[in-house]
C-alpha cells in the first residue's frame, strides 16, 4: 500500500476560543497546521483531484470548525478539526493537527502556545 502526506501549514483564522471571558469577547487569531496521511488509492495514477484530498475543501473544513462554536481548550479544537477532516476525506488515515494561539493569556512574553493532536481514522 502506498501513502502520501498532504500538509496545509499556517492557516490563519479569527475566532473566540479560550477559558477566559475576554477571549470570547475580544477574539484573536489562531493558526492551524494540518498534516494528512492519505492512502494513495488511484490518485497517484489517475492524476485526478477527485481521487485525493482537495486542499480548498480541506481549508474550508478547518475554517468552519475554527470559526464555529467556541471551545475552551485548543486541544478540543484540534481534535474536532482532525475528526472533521477524516470524516470529509475517507482516504485520510491519520490527521495530525497543530493549533497555535499567539495571544494566550500568560503572565509573560511568548511567541505562542501550541498543541498538536493526532487522530487515526
Amino acid at each position: 500500500m502506498t501513502t502520501y502526506t498532504i500538509t496545509l501549514q499556517n492557516c490563519a483564522f479569527f475566532a473566540r476560543h479560550g477559558v477566559h471571558d475576554e477571549e470570547e469577547f475580544l477574539g484573536q487569531r489562531f493558526f492551524v497546521d494540518a498534516e494528512l496521511d492519505v492512502v494513495a488509492g488511484e490518485a497517484l495514477e489517475s492524476d485526478s483531484i477527485n481521487d485525493t484530498v482537495n486542499y480548498g475543501i480541506a481549508f474550508t473544513v478547518i475554517e468552519e470548525i475554527v470559526t464555529g462554536k467556541r471551545r475552551y481548550l485548543i486541544e478540543a479544537l484540534a481534535l474536532d478539526i482532525a475528526k472533521g477532516l477524516c470524516q470529509t476525506f475517507p482516504q485520510v488515515r491519520r490527521a495530525k493537527i497543530t493549533v497555535r494561539k499567539p495571544n494566550a493569556p500568560v503572565p509573560g512574553v511568548l511567541d505562542f502556545v501550541q498543541v498538536s493532536v493526532e487522530h487515526f481514522a
